[in-house]
């Protein structure tokens, strides 16, 4: 599709005078520009497609930047990237340097708050709007949250304090289920445009205010008033339990008709207290109905959510070599989705949870096989983990898969609910280390550090997908303290299916290959690296022991008794931030253990990783072969003949 306007499109300011038929005209343009360009490089894309009206609109009406918009989660917003100076840009979006697939600060002005988690933007939003209060600024704020994004506790607890605070602060309701709701109607759109109208609103507050001068029953009568309207929009509108909680209820409308959606805003934008404002959308919307018309647009929506490049798209020479000769082994979340059925069907008392991440964490197949044995609490860890905590406590094993970036989110419920009752609750988290192109807000760097130091909780790293077997039936054997397992978003190397079950002691780590120089203690995957590495070194005379540091917490004690005496060079090389990290456990050990040789800890660096592919930034951390290479390199001693490789 030819573009006539998103290219001379610079700012909001160039749309401010568009004709009713211009806007209508600008959506589609950028329905068509983002299909065409994410499905070309990859990216999220359904999001996005349900919100082009709404971002629209809300450009056109608000004075952004000096007007607030803050959008939960943010990878809904490349309709707003493209409306924002980054039209040039955007075939960079989560490309490594390119522009972030989700609102990111340092990268516009127009990105008033960035989030990769759900949930955040009406905290966020009022934290903003306050501000303006203490400093007294003028400018309107406006958080965007989904429905999915409202199953999040935090979303109620700032509506919840909204309604207390009572200033000016818009809340728009993205709601995008796959049905349309019956309130979607003659009526329902009537009675909107009725009491979002000024002169509505006018009319209601002068008549409550001649009210409050009435010289006898001002009380009964103001009773009467309110209870009338409450009814009738208890009859017409799901919006009433907002209205109690200090919000003025708006909706819902059709997300997709574009001159409501503007007639409504600029209604409302004004209204000097809470408003939240409901509108239905269509997840998708564009892409489903132009590729996918046969199917059901429930099932369409979760394959578009995020899509993989469609191959048009230049791939560099070295990638693209290694995708040719990537062996077809499944991913650790596949594995996780077969062992979750092996095990519900070898055992009754499992259950599996997720939040909101049913495809993600690789349990599709879980939840169709065992429907009532799979739980999915919505964006909601720190209830997951606390719904946990209860089955455990009356004898249910639960399995609760939740990516390593989200757990942080539930982490007082893993201590203060769990590990401090002793609750036998299975942590299985994926996307633990570098996620990629979703970049800092989903790499899960923090989950071996805020692990470790909790009391009793057991924390271990698979190599691959059959040791992922061993440490499942072996963290079903334990039954008075946490388990957690963490695998990175990766291919699991090796995988037998079916496969024999083995029971590993609580703290064991594996010798992989012997050697006398110098041994690299290696958490996960990492093993493979190390032996690789150690087989270019013993190409060159240097013998290199690799151990599989499976149990991070707790330890090998008699193993690192075993190293400490035989070697003066120790490597340690993890996919998790070095400070609090497994390094940093072996480094305290050693000290206090007298030992007096050289340690070289490899991992994350204490900033925050940018986005791009595994493999580019685990290059540049010196998390490859060639990083850990030229580590042990640097480490031998200087009269052995050391080749580059």
């Amino acid at each position: 599709m030819s573009l006539k306007y998103l290219p001379n499109i610079n700012s909001p300011k160039d749309i401010r005078n568009f004709s009713s038929k211009e806007l209508q005209e600008l959506c589609g343009e950028l329905r068509s520009h983002t299909i065409e360009t994410i499905t070309e490089i990859g990216g999220h894309l359904a999001p996005t497609l349900g919100v082009i009206e709404l971002t629209v609109a809300l450009h056109y009406v608000f004075n952004t930047p000096k007007d607030k918009l803050v959008w939960d989660v943010g990878h809904q917003g490349y309709a707003h990237k493209l409306l924002t100076g980054r039209f040039k840009e955007f075939p960079t979006i989560r490309q490594f340097k390119g522009l972030s697939g989700f609102l990111k600060r340092s990268e516009s002005d127009y990105d008033v708050i960035g989030a990769g988690h759900a949930s955040t933007s009406i905290s966020a939003g009022l934290g903003i709007a306050e501000a303006r209060r203490q400093l007294n600024e003028d400018y309107r704020v406006a958080s965007i949250i989904g429905d999915g994004s409202m199953t999040g506790g935090l979303a109620f607890e700032g509506i919840n304090n909204a309604g207390h605070l009572g200033k000016q602060f818009l809340v728009i309701l993205n709601d995008n289920e796959m049905s349309i709701s019956p309130n979607v109607g003659a009526l329902s759109s009537y009675f909107t445009r009725l009491i979002s109208n000024p002169l509505y609103n006018r009319v209601r507050n002068e008549f409550w205010d001649l009210t409050g001068r009435l010289p006898i029953a001002k009380s009964q009568t103001r009773t009467l008033i309110k209870k009338v309207e409450e009814s009738l929009k208890g009859l017409i509108v799901p919006g009433i339990l907002f209205d109690e909680l200090g919000f003025r209820y708006f909706g819902p409308i059709d997300g997709h008709d574009l001159n409501m959606v503007i007639s409504t805003l600029e209604n409302i934008k004004d209204i000097q207290k809470p408003v939240l404002l409901h509108i239905l959308t269509k997840k998708g919307k564009g892409m489903v109905s132009l590729n996918m018309k046969n199917r059901e647009y429930h099932e369409d929506a979760i394959k578009f959510h995020a899509v993989k490049p469609n191959g048009k798209a230049a791939v560099p020479e070295k990638i693209e070599s290694k995708v040719i000769k990537e062996k077809p082994v499944p991913s650790f979340q596949d594995v996780f989705g077969k062992l979750s059925c092996e095990i519900a069907r070898n055992r009754n008392d499992t259950v599996c949870i997720t939040a909101a991440m049913r495809e993600g964490t690789g349990l599709v197949t879980y939840s169709k096989e065992f429907p009532d044995r799979y739980y999915d609490v919505g964006i909601a860890e720190g209830h997951g983990v606390t719904f946990a905590s209860g089955l455990a406590a009356q004898g249910v094993r639960p399995i609760a898969a939740i990516y390593s970036t989200f757990l942080q989110r539930a982490y007082d419920h893993i201590i203060h609910d769990c590990a401090i009752q002793h609750l036998p609750v299975i942590f299985c988290m994926d996307r633990s280390g570098i996620a990629g192109e979703d970049g800092p807000t989903h790499h899960g760097s923090l989950d071996i550090a805020y692990l470790r130091c909790v009391q009793d909780m057991i924390v271990t790293a698979p190599k691959n997908g059959n040791e992922f077997r061993h440490l499942l039936y072996t963290a079903l054997n334990i039954n008075d303290k946490p388990f957690s397992i963490r695998y990175p978003k990766a291919s699991a190397v090796l995988f037998d299916e079916p496969g024999q079950m083995e029971l590993l002691p609580i703290g064991s780590w594996e010798t992989c290959k012997q050697g006398s120089d110098i041994v690299i203690l290696a958490v996960g995957p990492m093993v493979y690296k190390a032996l690789d590495v150690a087989k270019k070194m013993n190409d060159v005379g240097v013998s290199v022991e690799v151990v599989n540091c499976r149990f991070i917490k707790p330890m090998d004690i008699a193993c690192l008794e075993n190293i400490r005496s035989r070697f003066s060079k120790i490597v340690t090389i993890e996919e998790g931030i070095i400070n609090g990290g497994f390094g940093d456990g072996v480094s305290g050990w050693l000290l206090e253990a007298g030992f007096s040789g050289r340690l070289k800890r490899l991992g994350l660096p204490d900033t925050f990783v940018e986005h791009g592919s595994r493999d580019q930034i685990l290059s540049i951390l010196g998390l490859d072969s060639d990083g850990l290479l030229k580590a042990i390199q640097d480490m031998v001693d200087d009269k052995k003949e050391v080749h580059n490789f």
